[in-house]
């Protein structure tokens, strides 16, 4: 089952660069590049003032060390510790200085890779969708706004710091001691050397459980979004096994990169404890031959504690920072993968006056063996009402999708008023068209925003009304909030019909010149049916009406029935036409109703 999943979410190798992870992450921070350079400038002010303060103590003991008389000394030693002092004080205000605009900078570079994220996903065609699933998509735009903040902060707090550090200790430790020096060069160099070059050979495996922990949130999500499904189909113990399952890699993946971090940690302590012995070792010996003070043991001390410190993370800063790089490269990829449903160059707004929509030689496949529609040629005039029908598959939900442009066309043309949609802007193609879904899904927002959506710029009064011709206001007088009421995520708090009488609203309200119904009163009652049927007859008058649906009342009433089979146009004509055809499907659809309904549909 683990390895269908997989499958499924595709989960292959990246061929995303970290030079492409830093690019996105500039181009993220927009108008804060500047800002950051100055955090950059102050924190470096900062940290390099810190590092003089360990040749002032050499010298605070070397003085102490050499005295004879104590009056003379106190004055001398009273200096430098105000000399200290006065370093501390500066590093501390740069500091402060600094942290308050960083902070700022931080959270806001944050909220717009967030916000770059976002704008950029949302755009991504309907397919895109439904192979991904929602919790991952989430997680993705999140831990890529998280990944800036440790790549950020691990520079800034940790590189920055360390790089400081090594100079420093380096050229100090050159005046007094050469031979000293060039021990905690090659100690530098190997130790730093060993820590990138694993973390980067590490990094494969840091991807994998980035990728693990998304197809953990990926699968927690669709079986909380299946609750009632799992509940009612009795498949709590097979969900249960599937969650263990992919838990159970992402902690055997997670486990042996946790593995591989400890060989480092042991590598480099030995390093540190070996250097330890080295330095003092050669300190002594300058010392015995007069070369080295008291003052120069306790700035060696510092420097190599400070130093041991500061490389002791380096594994983990550069385990953070590809990481950081890791977590973003799902991101990454999302945001340089190309729209699959694009507006052309220079694309022109939609302009309907009539309403005609022409299908000419339609071709549509979801991959090569698999054809869905195969040249369908249409004329819908202006103002005409036309139902599809047809067993399940034949391809009217797709064709649906095709005319709003979910997908783009294999081949031939759909125009609306002999325009081409593909040479059109997708807004203003889906601005001119209504539609009514079979199912329709609400954002967890109160009743009044969600009626709102067919008009953003509604009053509340034509939100209202739209309501009303609806019939929402039945239900909704009866809620303790009426319109204030919130409807739950995907509006579970309402029933299928009340969601449906929603949907209908929002087209009333948007008042498009074409009108698509898919299949929109399946999920009414009877008397609120009749209810709804009279709104939908003054919605659809004047308007070139697609109607996909089952049940006789709306069939019956259309211009025209275009019957599908096998993604070709099978036979077409009124209701009656249809069934005084002797062996026609419809005729063969229609003897297989059951009280008013089709028994498929597709």
């Amino acid at each position: 089952m683990f390895s269908c999943y997989n499958i499924f979410n595709m989960n292959k190798e990246s061929t995303i660069k970290n030079s492409q992870i830093i690019k996105q992450f500039w181009l993220g921070m927009g108008n804060y590049k500047m800002v950051f350079w100055l955090c950059f400038v102050l924190f470096t002010i900062a940290t390099s003032l810190n590092m003089f303060v360990p040749v002032y103590y050499k010298q605070f003991f070397d003085i102490l060390g050499n005295s004879v008389e104590k009056s003379p000394v106190v004055s001398s030693l009273t200096h430098v510790i105000f000399i200290i002092l006065a370093i501390h004080l500066i590093s501390w205000i740069s500091f402060q200085v600094s942290m308050r605009i960083y902070n700022k900078m931080e959270s806001g570079v944050m909220a717009k890779l967030k916000q770059k994220s976002f704008n950029y996903l949302i755009l991504h065609s309907y397919g895109f969708f439904t192979n991904n699933f929602t919790g991952s998509l989430v997680q993705r735009v999140n831990r890529f706004s998280r990944s800036f903040e440790r790549l950020a902060d691990s520079i800034v707090f940790n590189l920055l710091p360390l790089f400081i550090t090594v100079v420093a200790s380096i050229a100090v430790t050159w005046v007094l001691a050469p031979m000293v020096s060039l021990v905690i060069i090659i100690w530098v160099v190997i130790y730093s050397i060993f820590n990138i070059s694993f973390s980067r050979w590490k990094m494969k495996y840091d991807i994998e459980v980035s990728k693990a922990d998304s197809s953990t949130t990926g699968v927690l999500s669709d079986n909380i979004t299946n609750h009632n499904a799992i509940t009612l189909f009795g498949g709590y113990e097979k969900e249960s096994q599937y969650y263990k399952e992919v838990t159970d890699d992402q902690a055997k993946k997670t486990s042996y990169s946790w593995t591989l971090g400890q060989y480092v940690d042991m590598t480099q302590a030995f390093l540190i404890y070996m250097v330890e012995f080295v330095v003092f070792y050669y300190t002594i010996k300058f010392w015995d031959r007069g070369l080295a003070t008291i003052g120069t043991f306790v700035l060696i001390q510092v420097y190599i504690i400070g130093l041991a410190q500061q490389l002791w993370g380096l594994n983990r800063i550069v385990r953070g920072i590809y990481e950081s790089l890791a977590d973003s490269k799902e991101m990454v990829e999302i945001l340089l993968l190309d729209h699959e449903v694009r507006d052309i160059p220079r694309a022109k707004e939609l302009s309907v006056r009539s309403g005609v929509i022409e299908f000419v030689n339609v071709i549509f496949s979801f991959n090569k063996t698999r054809e869905v529609l195969h040249k369908i040629n249409l004329n819908i005039g202006a103002g005409e009402k036309v139902a599809f029908v047809g067993p399940s598959g034949a391809g009217k939900t797709t064709l649906i999708k095709l005319i709003l442009r979910l997908y783009d066309l294999a081949g031939g043309t759909i125009l609306i008023d002999k325009q081409d949609i593909k040479d059109v802007t997708q807004e203003s193609l889906r601005k001119n068209i209504s539609l009514v879904p079979q199912d329709p899904v609400l954002f967890h927002r109160t009743l009044l925003e969600n009626i709102r959506y067919g008009k953003h710029d509604a009053t509340d009064e034509e939100v209202k009304r739209a309501a009303k011709l609806a019939h929402c206001d039945e239900f909704i007088d009866l809620l303790p909030l009426k319109y204030d009421t919130f409807v739950g995520e995907r509006g579970v708090k309402l029933s299928g019909g009340e969601r449906q009488r929603v949907a209908i609203a929002r087209a009333i309200l948007k008042n498009a010149p074409i009108l698509i119904l898919d299949e929109a009163t399946s999920s009414l009652d009877s008397n609120s049916e009749s209810l709804i049927q009279d709104a939908l007859d003054n919605l659809m008058r004047d308007r070139t009406t697609i109607v996909i649906a089952h049940r006789l009342s709306t069939i019956r009433k259309m211009d025209r029935i275009v019957v599908l089979d096998k993604g070709t146009i099978t036979e077409q004509g009124t209701h009656d036409e249809l069934i005084n055809k002797d062996d026609g499907l419809y005729k063969i659809l229609w003897n297989l109703q059951a009280g008013g309904f089709i028994t498929d549909e597709g």
